[in-house]
């Protein structure tokens, strides 16, 4: 069996408390996603702005479907998940 296909990405900083508690929850629950740090990758900024009205907000996840998240429970991401199942 493959490896389940990221269905988002967060994105994150290395400093975000949120970021970090979001990540083990996700891990713990066996669900598949990319996590992209915003300081290596300053690309990313300006998309996490859009989304955040001008602020740099982490974590916030980009599903497959374009629609995004800023600092969502881990009920939020399953329900968005079984959304686009």
């Amino acid at each position: 069996m493959g490896p389940m296909t990221a269905s988002f990405t967060m994105y994150s900083t290395p400093w975000c408390g949120y970021c970090h508690r979001l990540k083990s929850q996700l891990d713990r629950e066996g669900i598949a996603f990319e996590m992209v740090d915003i300081e290596q990758h300053p690309e990313f900024v300006e998309l996490v702005e859009k989304v955040n009205n001008g602020n740099q907000t982490v974590p916030t996840l980009v599903y497959s479907d374009g629609s995004a998240q800023t600092n969502p429970s881990l009920i939020q991401v399953k329900d968005k998940l079984a959304s686009l199942a």
